[in-house]
């Protein structure tokens, strides 16, 4: 009971790290959720999970749904100049439809552990939703 206490007296010291900590938990949950599945890379996570400890939950939330939008535009767009556009709405598709007949893993051809899968850089995209998010969220 004395440990919560002290806990509860220091973390309402310091207002900000209680906001800090749920950020950085809910960074490493969403983008943990990829990196399981083999989408994302470590890197990734951890950028997700500072950016949160940074900005706290609500502001990690509206900067994911950012990152989602220009992460996508970035795809069709290297897709487009890359040739392969067909190929990235099939891929796509298989991941989000044919999860069932999978029964819950992961296509192993589309992961980063495949040498032939196409891999595309996501934290220009985890940056720029970021700075976006501080426009949009009107501090």
């Amino acid at each position: 009971m004395a440990a919560g206490v002290a806990v509860s007296v220091w973390v309402g010291g310091w207002p900000g790290l209680a906001r800090s900590l749920e950020g950085l938990g809910l960074g490493i949950l969403l983008f943990g959720i990829f990196f399981v599945m083999g989408g994302m890379g470590a890197g990734d996570v951890k950028l997700a999970a500072a950016i949160g400890a940074w900005v706290g939950p609500q502001q990690l939330i509206l900067a994911l749904v950012l990152t989602g939008i220009v992460g996508g535009v970035m795809a069709v767009g290297w897709a487009v100049s890359g040739g392969f556009l067909g190929e990235l709405f099939s891929g796509t598709g298989d991941v989000l439809f044919g999860w069932t007949k999978r029964k819950g893993k992961g296509n192993p051809e589309l992961t980063l552990a495949n040498p032939k899968a196409r891999k595309m850089p996501y934290a220009p995209a985890i940056a720029i939703g970021t700075l976006l998010s501080f426009f949009a969220h009107g501090r």
